[in-house]
């Protein structure tokens, strides 16, 4: 477990998954991180890596093969290095292995990278192409964050005010995770989408077509609030397990197959392409 803490922020990173396991607000001290619990959802803040979403039948066509691959990839579930840490910035490696090159035919380092900055965790997804050809892949984030934040409040208090107005249309998704073509209009009055035990319970709301970057969540009760800025993602995933204490809020660069059209990993949606020897870089923010 790797700590890092300023006079505001207290923040726990494991390395499985390199995911933050707490986010912690010394000034209120409240716990903002959803603590993954087994029974409901045994997940912190999932790296999404080599792609997002769910693959048709699970398999990942690079070049005329198949690679059995899972959901958000492998990442999350792989043992990071530690590379370096001070009291402020950590950074983690998840390497090409022979392990890696046998459901994922490509040399990389793929880095997560921690800084507290005053009020903020900045999260910078790292992707280092250490093969001889173009690489491609897709980045996201998957934090969940605790709703409500204080004892004594409803989920019901609590709603998600987006930076820009919004017409929001949410990518219609089927039984098995994968879009199916079809959209429908989400409300957001105010530039507000609010809370409510019912808001996923058809699965995740999914958006290709943001204005805003950043969300922010808010109470009706208070002035504490959480933003989450990911000025360099184009997609946009929120979810909770219905009945759950939580929100996620998932900056993506790439997502889900869409059903019925399974394609060559350099033609899937929102593919990362990197050639030979280059860096890729990705940050986005936590803040109070």
């Amino acid at each position: 477990m790797t700590v890092l803490e300023n006079e505001y922020l207290k923040v726990a990173i494991d390395l499985q998954g390199a995911q933050i396991s707490s986010y912690y607000n010394k000034k209120t001290s409240v716990e903002h991180l959803w603590q993954a619990d087994p029974n409901v959802w045994p997940w912190h803040a999932p790296n999404l890596f080599p792609v997002v979403g769910g693959l048709i039948d699970n398999q990942l066509l690079v070049d005329g093969h198949a690679y059995t691959m899972g959901r958000h990839g492998f990442a999350r579930q792989s043992e990071f290095i530690l590379l370096e840490a001070d009291e402020v910035s950590a950074s983690f490696s998840l390497p090409y292995c022979e392990k890696t090159l046998q459901v994922y035919p490509y040399k990389f380092d793929y880095q997560l990278l921690y800084t507290l900055i005053d009020h903020s965790l900045r999260v910078t997804h790292k992707v280092i192409n250490l093969d001889k050809k173009t690489i491609y892949f897709s980045v996201g984030g998957h934090p969940a964050f605790n709703v409500p934040f204080n004892k004594g409040e409803k989920y019901e208090d609590y709603y998600l005010e987006f930076e820009t107005e919004e017409h929001l249309e949410a990518q219609m998704l089927s039984a098995g995770g994968f879009f199916t073509g079809e959209t429908r209009p989400i409300a957001t009055p105010g530039n507000k989408l609010y809370l409510t035990r019912h808001l996923f319970d058809a699965d995740a709301l999914v958006f290709k077509q943001l204005t805003s970057r950043m969300v922010s969540i808010k109470s009706n009760r208070h002035d504490q609030s959480l933003s989450i800025e990911f000025p360099h993602f184009n997609y946009l995933g929120l979810w909770a397990k219905p009945g759950a204490d939580f929100v996620c809020i998932e900056p993506w660069l790439g997502c889900a197959d869409t059903e019925g059209h399974q394609v060559n990993i350099n033609k899937k949606e929102a593919i990362q392409a990197l050639h030979s020897g280059h860096v890729f870089e990705a940050p986005y923010f936590i803040s109070l």
